[in-house]
């Protein structure tokens, strides 16, 4: 059994939602990202989702793409990333820690390459936006041979044949996209979500966690009550872009904490 696997079965035991903070890679320094990451779990994150920083992420908003910008000028690369993961795991062994980002870095590195690395640094998952699961089938297998998770997105737009897929070659959990859009847009509709999620669990026995939109404690708490976990990122980056960079720790603990707090209640 993965950390993803044990989490969740925790979770259950407990009859707790999961919460997955996002944040990027080097962003607002690269001396933060470390602490930020315990601070996430000081504040009651069950996975870590880090984000890769790449020059262009498609499926970001305006928010993330300008944590990407700063993580970039940085020169922060995919493996500083691993590098990091590697810290933290000095310290905290128990904490699942997915990687999201872009197939390029990846490519560039070569999977068997990046696959070994990343399991030498700790991490658990991956979420490849543009490695739809048809067309990365080894590299799922790879991944799951090396004990981490390959993570699939899903969307409102996704078809049967699509989920059907995912159920076949993902792992950990899937992700499902709550909008027709970029990451931190729009209200989401949770009885919308409730109705796609019925339907992806004809197929996908994984956890579902949902994210894209989530931007405070009322709306992770609605969400997560149709949906095994919430995702939220954006709102994540705001926060450290609002506060100085000696407080943005702190910033952040409090904020998740917040978030913790109402999926518990």
């Amino acid at each position: 059994m993965s950390r993803i696997q044990s989490v969740f079965a925790a979770l259950a035991a407990q009859n707790k939602k999961g919460l997955i903070p996002f944040i990027t890679a080097g962003d607002p320094a690269p001396e933060l990202t470390v602490p930020l990451m315990h601070a996430l779990v000081a504040g009651g994150a069950d996975i870590i989702e880090l984000g890769v920083p790449f020059s262009d992420p498609m499926a970001e908003g305006p928010v993330i793409q300008r944590a990407c910008e700063r993580a970039l000028k940085y020169g922060i690369g995919i493996k500083d990333v691993l590098g990091f993961v590697d810290e933290f795991r000095k310290t905290n062994a128990a904490t699942p820690v997915v990687l999201m980002g872009y197939a390029n870095p990846i490519e560039h590195m070569g999977q068997k390459v990046f696959i070994q690395a990343a399991k030498s640094a700790g991490v658990d998952g991956t979420i490849v936006v543009d490695y739809p699961p048809e067309e990365c089938e080894e590299f799922a297998l790879t991944m799951q041979a090396n004990g981490m998770d390959p993570i699939f997105l899903l969307a409102p737009t996704s078809t049967e044949e699509r989920i059907a897929h995912v159920a076949e070659v993902g792992g950990g959990f899937s992700y499902y996209v709550s909008l027709k859009g970029v990451t931190g847009a729009g209200n989401i509709d949770t009885k919308e979500v409730a109705q796609r999620i019925a339907a992806i669990r004809k197929y996908v026995k994984l956890p579902i966690a949902v994210g894209f939109g989530i931007r405070d404690a009322a709306t992770a708490k609605a969400v997560a009550s149709v949906s095994d976990a919430i995702v939220i990122g954006s709102r994540i980056i705001q926060e450290l872009e609002s506060t100085s960079r000696d407080k943005a720790v702190e910033a952040v603990q409090t904020f998740i904490s917040g978030i913790r707090k109402a999926l518990d209640e």
